[in-house]
């Protein structure tokens, strides 16, 4: 982790990049020092406890929670509010987020309330930014969340760590949260009327989730490309499908740019060769058009996003300059939710692409001349040894389930809550469901490297002529340093998860116009 060039919280709009940077620890967390911003923090603050003196009504402050807004606090449990409202909550079930969505998600929250408009105080603003200086990590059950009046369920274990109480992950072991706080030197919060709100009725899990989807999307886009190349190459396909002139006639500019990249790495500038068929089946010749999809909809999905992520998403916002109270719906999902449809949707396709390339290249009828099942065992053992038969299999299996996962979860909102909730995002489920779509696309890509490695070698002893050069021919290099040429069947398993964890690294850099 760089520890000498923090993040600056609160100084400037954060980047997806940000988010990235500070769930996987390389960069750290600081909050702004600029003396404005402090004071806006403040101004929010100090305004809330002047209403309150003035017996002001304030959803959530002085009322009850939800459909209970109509339910009056007796001003001396006033205080006692914002305990019940994390407590109650402590309902989330399944696997807890890893530690990098869990960074993702204190680094969401505290931008948005770093925003100036929850009143909070700066103290529980310093709170979350020392648990992500430390990576004192609340346990956060992943399931539970509608994605409307916020990530309420998981976001009070976020609350409730605060305040010295439920369960952390710190160097590698779950402890409890006062133990933890005590040994940093960090005193438990007594959240302030407004605070416990503040932190949970936000969008911050879903909008965490998102930022890392969208940077995996993106790297999987490129090496989805750098693989076509290869699959292209190992089956004697045609490089000219991706001609300049071609594309400038359906000019969109992700699709463009995949064509580009594909152009880059066959060296499509050389005469063209006799080819095996005339026209690549669609899995080879429309990959720029598959491909340029995601391409084309990182842009918009990125202003989604990152406008989420630098809102004010709680409610009701507190307005430090024209000193009101402004009730409303910003903590609705429906921006997210749209984005994690959209993008499993276009990954999905990613992960078909390939599984289609893949049936193939192992398939002796489709290949040109390679062996069945890509096998390079030779002479009376090639009888015993069925090369990357289970392999294309398995990818088919991951991809089907990829696919499946594709059903849109926005439109699967629930009336909860008294029909107080009765119109909700499904944004957070929505963003697993990217995730897990991603995973499995990355599976699909870990194998596909595996084929690109053996399928390329097997070509090159047909046709020697089949060479590469620059980046690809490097990256092919790795890959055979990595991946013996399987010859006699082994286990794969533990090569993929050692891919796997290549690509989740970003081991491979893909193109210099990304």
């Amino acid at each position: 982790m760089t520890e000498s060039n923090p993040i600056a919280i609160g100084a400037a709009p954060l980047r997806i990049e940000d988010v990235v940077a500070l769930a996987r620890r390389e960069r750290t967390a600081a909050l702004s020092d600029n003396a404005a911003f402090r004071a806006r923090i403040a101004r929010g603050a100090d305004f809330l406890d002047r209403l309150l003196a003035e017996d002001g009504v304030i959803y959530g402050v002085t009322t009850g929670y939800g459909d209970s807004c109509t339910v009056n606090i007796p001003p001396d449990l006033v205080a006692e509010l914002p305990h019940h409202l994390f407590a109650y909550h402590g309902v989330g079930m399944g696997r807890f987020l890893d530690a990098a969505e869990t960074r993702a998600v204190l680094a969401a929250r505290l931008a948005s309330l770093a925003h100036g408009m929850s009143g909070v105080s700066l103290p529980l603003l310093e709170g979350l930014t020392a648990l992500l200086q430390h990576d004192v990590l609340p346990l956060i059950p992943a399931e539970g969340s509608v994605g409307a009046s916020g990530d309420l369920t998981p976001l009070s274990y976020v609350a409730a760590v605060l305040c010295g109480e439920r369960e952390v992950m710190y160097r590698g072991e779950r402890r409890p949260a006062k133990d933890v706080l005590a040994e940093i030197g960090l005193a438990p919060l007594k959240l302030r009327p407004k605070e416990g709100l503040a932190i949970m009725n936000g969008t911050a899990v879903m909008t965490a989730l998102a930022c890392l989807a969208f940077e995996r999307a993106d790297y999987l886009s490129r090496l989805a490309t750098r693989l076509t190349a290869y699959n292209v190459l190992a089956s004697a396909g045609n490089a000219h499908h991706y001609d300049e002139v071609l594309f400038a006639a359906k000019p969109h500019p992700g699709q463009t740019r995949v064509a580009a990249r594909l152009r880059a790495d066959l060296h499509s500038d050389r005469p063209p060769r006799n080819e095996q068929r005339l026209q690549d089946r669609y899995s080879l010749r429309c990959a720029p058009h598959v491909i340029g999809v995601l391409e084309d909809a990182l842009p918009f999905l990125r202003q989604l996003i990152e406008t989420e992520l630098n809102s004010a998403n709680d409610n009701p916002l507190i307005d430090p300059e024209g000193e009101q109270i402004l009730h409303g719906g910003h903590f609705y999902g429906g921006h997210i939710a749209f984005a994690m449809d959209a993008l499993k949707n276009t990954v999905a396709n990613l992960a078909d692409l390939m599984d289609r390339q893949l049936a193939l290249l192992v398939d002796a009828r489709y290949n040109h001349g390679l062996p069945a099942n890509l096998s390079a065992s030779q002479g009376p053992r090639a009888a015993i040894n069925h090369g990357l038969k289970a392999l294309q299999i398995s990818v088919s299996a991951w991809t089907a389930e990829a696919l499946k996962q594709t059903m849109p979860a926005s439109v699967f909102s629930r009336s909860t809550e008294c029909h107080n909730q009765d119109k909700v995002s499904m944004g957070t489920i929505a963003a697993r469901d990217c995730l897990r779509v991603i995973e499995l696309t990355e599976q699909v890509a870990a194998a596909m490297l595996v084929a690109a490695r053996q399928g390329v070698e097997l070509r090159q002893h047909i046709a020697p002529e089949a060479s590469l050069s620059g980046a690809p021919a490097t990256m092919l290099d790795d890959l055979r340093a990595r991946i013996a040429l399987v010859e006699e069947d082994r286990a794969l398993d533990g090569e993929l998860h050692a891919l796997l964890a290549g690509i989740r690294n970003r081991d491979w850099t893909l193109y210099a116009d990304a």
